[in-house]
């Protein structure tokens, strides 16, 4: 019998003619993407074929990847691997539920309370994604009389929490006192506040001001989340974050991170007092309607907990190339802003130049990530490189002389 299912041709045909509807007559008008692809500088979507670590293949080319975010370089540590092999065995793929319902894995709550532990707060909630984390935690905790006050850099997991939160948002300064410090002014006493930032910024690499922070949220009766996200595992004697580095444990009331970075897995905590915990883990939509985190990424992320207590060398080692790479660009004039971490921004101040030098970068050998408008102003625009602690010297001393001639040819430096 003949088929009455167009081929793949006339299928194409007929939807090339047929009306478009308001709301793809309106997205129709979206064409960046478009335009830079026509171009020849598109750098997004590039398929790695390899695992993630220093070294990655794309296209059947070897290049340095400096645009990871998995700081302790634990993505393809056989150690993990092993340990999400024996998980799926034990426990099957995924838990087909939430964490409220049928979702909660005795693994689940070992991860928690090994976290909570590490951490130094009574208690942890394991989200499914690092988005979610803050997504769920910042929309749930405040109401109509309360305030959410906000870094005007913080993550987007962030703004969409305030977005989703029935709290009034004030947003202050990047790192300015005395901005935030307006804002609390405002702000009726009584009201429950909530000041939420990134401990370290994802795309400057530079820290927050948590002394001050905290001193004002006493002076304001705020409550103080940190998104530790960029700052877990590198900061601390243990890995412990920048709050416990800094010695502000007990004054900061929500540690928030994700197990997507120096975790090398996927999901993200809070950890907490205990009547926030109970809130949360009742109240946080994003928590209880969604799939609870998969048995591999768990056993995963738990290992990468176990190997970044026992190995504090990576840490050393992560921090000693990344006072060799800031030390490089410094002296061959880079702008790289007040960064003092493993992402170091350099800045290139216009979009097409930016897309064109990391597509030439690629080309010699070099994986790093554009940041473009409107992710950031276009007279902001950088590029974010980030270090791992699998990265040797070698690796990053032809990093630096690629970017140094590169950077020359386009007028940067």
């Amino acid at each position: 019998m003949r088929s009455i299912i167009p081929d793949d041709v006339k299928l194409f045909g007929l939807l090339k003619q047929k009306p478009m509807k308001i709301l793809q007559k309106k997205l129709s008008a979206y064409t960046t993407p478009q335009e830079v692809k026509a171009k020849g500088i598109y750098p997004y979507f590039r398929p790695i074929e390899s695992e993630q670590d220093c070294e990655v293949f794309i296209n059947g080319k070897k290049v340095l990847m400096f645009g990871s975010n998995s700081y302790l370089g634990l993505t393809n540590d056989p150690r993990l691997k092993e340990a999400a092999i024996e998980a799926v065995k034990k426990y099957g793929t995924g838990c087909a539920g939430s964490r409220f319902l049928n979702g909660t894995l005795d693994i689940h709550e070992e991860l928690e309370h090994k976290i909570a532990k590490f951490v130094g707060k009574p208690e942890a909630i394991v989200f499914s994604t690092g988005f979610q984390t803050n997504l769920g935690t910042v929309s749930a905790l405040l109401g109509k009389e309360d305030y959410v006050i906000l870094d005007e850099r913080n993550h987007a997991s962030i703004i969409d929490g305030k977005r989703l939160s029935f709290a009034k948002p004030l947003k202050y300064r990047h790192n300015d006192m005395d901005s935030l410090a307006k804002k609390l002014h405002i702000c009726e006493p009584s009201a429950a506040k909530l000041i939420v930032m990134d401990g370290v910024f994802s795309m400057e690499g530079d820290i927050a001001n948590l002394h001050e922070i905290c001193s004002l949220a006493d002076k304001y009766d705020a409550a103080v989340m940190v998104d530790e996200a960029h700052s877990m595992g590198i900061f601390g004697d243990k890995g412990q974050g920048l709050v416990a580095e800094m010695g502000l444990t007990d004054k900061v009331d929500i540690v928030m991170s994700t197990f997507s970075k120096s975790f090398a897995s996927l999901g993200g905590f809070i950890a907490c007092d205990s009547i926030i915990a109970n809130y949360l883990r009742h109240n946080a939509r994003a928590y209880i309607f969604s799939a609870s985190a998969t048995p591999a990424a768990v056993a995963a992320a738990s290992k990468a907990l176990d190997i970044m207590i026992s190995e504090p060398e990576r840490r050393a080692h992560l921090w000693d190339i990344t006072k060799f790479a800031l030390d490089g660009f410094r002296a061959m004039g880079c702008e790289i802003g007040n960064t003092s971490t493993p992402i170091i921004p350099l800045f290139i101040r216009d979009n097409d130049k930016t897309f064109a030098i990391t597509c030439e970068l690629f080309e010699a050998g070099l994986f790093v990530n554009p940041v473009v408008s409107p992710a950031v102003p276009s007279d902001e625009t950088l590029i974010r490189f980030s270090l791992m602690a699998t990265h040797t010297q070698a690796q990053v001393e032809y990093a630096l002389e690629t970017i140094e001639r590169i950077f020359k040819k386009y007028q940067i430096i």
